[in-house]
């Protein structure tokens, strides 16, 4: 797997969650693929609750830009650290940032993720 595969799938990942496309984001990873958004919270299985994902952002989140600050792709895996840009539907602008560990199969999609991130301290710049 070369390290440009690899940072073209974490692309994806992130240029649909800017987009909020359920049907392209969940297109990046595997069928049987565990999402630990945040780390410390249970697993969600993605193909089971993507549209629930999305539609969080979309009830929330007028828009939203993310920026990948550094990729460090070792293996199968790649560890991107990010910040997030959004403006909510109520006008409240938030920036948040964290890492995120992506584990890439065979088959060039995305198998596991580990987001490491403080949706706490989202929430409340929402609520500020």
């Amino acid at each position: 797997m070369t390290t440009a595969t690899i940072e073209k799938v974490v692309a994806a990942y992130f240029a649909n969650i800017s987009t909020m496309n359920p049907e392209g984001w969940v297109e990046n990873f595997a069928e049987d693929a565990l999402s630990y958004d945040p780390v410390g919270e249970p697993p969600a299985k993605v193909h089971e609750g993507f549209r629930q994902f999305i539609g969080q952002l979309q009830a929330v989140f007028e828009k939203l830009e993310p920026t990948t600050e550094h990729i460090f792709v070792a293996g199968n895996e790649a560890a991107v650290k990010w910040t997030m840009r959004g403006l909510s539907k109520t006008g409240k602008s938030v920036t948040f940032e964290g890492i995120t560990i992506f584990e890439i199969n065979e088959a060039d999609k995305i198998q596991t993720i580990r987001a490491y991130w403080n949706p706490a301290a989202m929430v409340a710049q929402l609520r500020a």
